[in-house]
């Protein structure tokens, strides 16, 4: 259980934070950067919830929130060589594939695509493509995390499927599809 009874410590006055092992780095390090991109992702679901309380799969966007406080927990502790199974909070393969069957269920009422799709929409499907496109950078930044530092695959990959999901879910709250903004290459290059 985490207790917080101090929300200002003080000890990242001089640019630095603790990490979930105790170790302490600069606040910009690749880790923090990572960690801090899930934690936005995590704040955009919850700007998706909060301003449309209709949109599809609300319940399981919680679930996710949940499941991208782990991701941060799993960032935010450096993998040791030999860590010991259940030692610190890992994101598991159960995690995503939740997500895959929730992407299959929901492309399966999708017509196919046949163009890329603007962000827009429904104001539910807006939000979710902002979000799709947090994540992405999100991803990018453990992407950067891993070329330095051990980092659980798992978490990576927790991540690409969410972004994967938002997609589809973005396309679920445009009327299945019907109301997708559709791009149309070249369309405004004659005046």
């Amino acid at each position: 259980m985490v207790f917080l009874n101090r929300i200002y410590t003080k000890s990242g006055d001089g640019g630095e934070t603790g990490l979930g092992d105790g170790s302490r780095v600069a606040k910009d390090a690749s880790r923090v950067a990572a960690f801090g991109e899930v934690d936005e992702l995590n704040a955009t679901l919850g700007l998706v919830t909060a301003n449309s309380p209709d949109c599809p799969e609300s319940a399981l966007l919680r679930v996710i929130q949940n499941d991208l406080f782990d991701v941060g927990a799993d960032l935010c502790v450096p993998q040791a060589e030999g860590e010991e199974v259940g030692k610190a909070l890992r994101v598991v393969p159960a995690q995503y594939e939740r997500l895959e069957k929730a992407i299959d269920r929901l492309n399966e009422g999708l017509e196919p695509l046949r163009s890329f799709i603007l962000p827009g929409g429904t104001p539910a499907a807006a939000w979710l493509h902002l979000a799709r496109t947090v994540c992405r950078r999100a991803e990018r930044a453990v992407v950067t995390l891993m070329r330095a530092e051990k980092v659980n695959t798992h978490a990576m990959i927790y991540l690409n499927r969410l972004s994967d999901f938002l997609f589809v879910l973005a396309r679920v709250a445009n009327d299945g599809g019907k109301g997708d903004v559709l791009w149309v290459p070249g369309a405004s290059r004659e005046g």
